[in-house]
C-alpha cells in the first residue's frame, strides 16, 4: 500500500481523525471533530481527507464479540454512506473495537499522569485503527 489514508474514529460527542504518512506505513494523529450533524461532519471529513491528500477514507465500525454489527456500528455505516455521498473519495470499514482502551493503554505507556490520561482519546484511538488497518495490509 502506498497512498495516504485519512481515519475517522467515530463517537458520540468528537470524532477523532488520524492520517497516514505519504507511504501508508505510519499512522498519526490529526485532530478531533466536535459532532455536529452527520453531513456537517461527513463534509469536514472529507475537506480533511482533500487537505491532506489522503486517497482512502476509513471508518472505524465496533462491531461486537462475535462480529456482528450493533447499533453503534450502523451509526458508523450511515457515517460512511453520509462520506460518499459528498465525496468522490473510496470509503472502507474498519473493526474499531479496542481502540479506545488500547489508546488508553499507549498514553500509560508513553508515561503521561493520571490526570493528564483522563483527557479525550479520540485522535489517539483514530489513530491505532489506522495502524491496525495499516499493518493488517502490509502482512497481506
Amino acid at each position: 500500500m502506498n497512498h495516504r489514508v485519512l481515519a475517522v474514529d467515530p463517537g458520540e460527542k468528537r470524532l477523532g481523525i488520524a492520517i497516514s504518512d505519504s507511504s501508508g506505513t505510519i499512522a498519526s494523529p490529526l485532530t478531533v471533530i466536535i459532532h455536529e450533524s452527520r453531513a456537517a461532519n461527513a463534509a469536514r471529513i472529507a475537506r480533511l481527507a482533500e487537505e491532506q491528500g489522503a486517497e482512502l477514507i476509513l471508518v472505524g465500525q465496533p462491531l461486537d464479540m462475535d462480529g456482528n454489527v450493533g447499533p453503534q456500528a450502523r451509526k458508523s455505516l450511515r457515517l460512511a454512506d453520509a462520506i460518499r455521498a459528498c465525496s468522490n473519495f473510496p470509503v472502507e470499514l474498519w473493526d474499531e473495537s479496542g481502540s479506545t482502551q488500547a489508546a488508553i493503554l499507549a498514553r500509560r505507556a508513553m508515561g503521561a499522569k493520571r490526570r493528564k490520561r483522563s483527557g479525550h482519546l479520540d485522535d489517539l484511538a483514530a489513530t491505532y485503527l489506522l495502524q491496525s488497518y495499516l499493518d493488517h495490509h502490509d502482512d497481506a
